[in-house]
């Protein structure tokens, strides 16, 4: 007989396989060869699969854009705020 715990981790792993697998929005990336041959060695050098290793790539460009994005704006407050100070200093 199988317990009530199992069965709940059971759900659990099936909602994540089945999030994973449908939420998910297929695409086609095209590379060129030269792309697609740096982005098979690094998948290979990685021990993951070229897909994995696209994925990655977008997510750290995400991440490096929201990162600037937020450099921007603290600049600009720094600006607003310290700018007499900043340019008193720049003399």
């Amino acid at each position: 007989m199988q317990s009530s715990v199992q069965s709940v981790e059971r759900m659990r792993s099936a909602d994540r396989y089945h999030f994973d697998t449908i939420g998910c929005m297929a695409m086609t990336l095209r590379l060129t060869d030269d792309e697609q041959e740096a982005l098979r060695q690094l998948a290979a050098a990685e021990g993951i699969s070229m897909q994995e290793a696209a994925r990655r790539a977008v997510r750290d460009y995400v991440a490096r854009s929201d990162h600037r994005q937020r450099v921007g704006d603290a600049a600009a407050r720094i600006m607003e705020v310290h700018g007499e100070a900043l340019d008193r200093l720049g003399r």
